[in-house]
């Protein structure tokens, strides 16, 4: 039963330092060209 007391703070800091990051990537502009990706890879420069 202590090891919840351990467990659930974890698990909640985790969850949001995972959400936090997430929302980083998403403000800065990590997901914005998701189609030219794959027009970069078969063009040859």
């Amino acid at each position: 039963m202590t090891v919840l007391l351990l467990v659930i703070p974890i698990a909640l800091s985790l969850g949001t330092l995972g959400l936090s990051a997430f929302l980083w990537a998403l403000r800065n502009g990590q997901f914005d060209d998701i189609e030219g990706a794959e027009y970069r890879v078969l063009r040859d420069d």
